[in-house]
């Protein structure tokens, strides 16, 4: 689990470059790097207000260790506060 103070989502990420998805930590941020259509079915899922999840790593590997989980929630309080 990281805590961000903003999160990036950039939707350029090419499909040759082998890769389903890439976070990394930038300043106090996290930066996604998604692929055009996971960022078409990102925004859509923001538009239904839905969870959606991002899987990152290779392509071709079953050993995936790392998602990105946009989630909503009914209760604030149990949120990250600040």
């Amino acid at each position: 689990v990281t805590g961000a103070s903003f999160v990036v989502f950039n939707g350029a990420l090419k499909s040759s470059s082998g890769l389903l998805a890439k976070s990394s930590i930038v300043e106090d941020g996290l930066m996604v790097q998604i692929t055009r259509e996971t960022m078409e079915g990102l925004r859509q899922a923001l538009r239904d207000k839905k969870d959606f999840r991002i899987t990152c790593g290779q392509v071709d590997t079953g050993d995936v260790k790392e998602y990105v989980d946009i989630c909503w929630v009914e209760n604030e309080e149990k949120t990250n506060k600040g």
